[in-house]
């Protein structure tokens, strides 16, 4: 019984572990509202090594349009210019010498569409991880030893009740990141 619920509460540290990912990613997608998570993957040269952009800068939204970049040194301005228009994320980085000034333009429907497509397919991804978890728990729970069958049922229910509980939760933060992407 000890391993079954060691098996159990893997499933359940794993599945956590996916849902937070995906929470992590959709952060990611720009909502149409400026947010410094939306640079999140960037890198910048940053003394021959490639940095993430918040180690270099300090990244702020004065508003719901604009985001300042602010680097730690004055010549890494362009660096980050650079690397913010390499990145393709649809944005134009200007700067006034001080710091890098991104003015989030208004989503088009034909983006928002886009946008919503690419947060479905994230969370579709997380629930391909739910389920390949599952049915990692299920066959290790099918290899104990020693256990009787109707042990193995229930916790098989267990890991399978889990992975319905997580699916709802992927599938609530979906539909709060398109309602989010779909305001105007």
């Amino acid at each position: 019984m000890e391993e079954i619920e060691l098996y159990l509460d893997d499933a359940q540290e794993s599945m956590n572990k996916a849902l937070t990912h995906v929470g992590h990613e959709l952060t990611k997608i720009r909502a149409g509202k400026a947010s410094p998570n939306m640079l999140d993957g960037i890198q910048v040269a940053y003394y021959g090594a490639t940095s993430p952009l918040n180690q270099v800068a300090s990244v702020t939204t004065p508003d719901a349009r604009t985001i300042f970049i602010k680097p730690w040194e004055r010549g890494m301005i362009v660096e980050i210019e650079r690397s913010i228009m390499n990145a393709n994320l649809g944005l134009n980085p200007q700067n006034d010498g001080q710091q890098v000034i991104i003015n989030v333009p208004m989503l088009t429907e034909e983006r928002r569409k886009v946008l919503v497509k690419q947060v479905s397919q994230e969370c579709e991804a997380g629930k391909v991880s739910l389920r390949s978890v599952r049915k990692e728990t299920n066959e290790m729970l099918k290899k104990i030893k020693g256990v009787s069958e109707d042990d193995v049922k229930n916790a098989e229910e267990k890991v399978q009740k889990m992975t319905d509980d997580f699916t709802n939760k992927i599938d609530a933060l979906m539909k709060k990141k398109e309602a989010e992407i779909m305001t105007v």
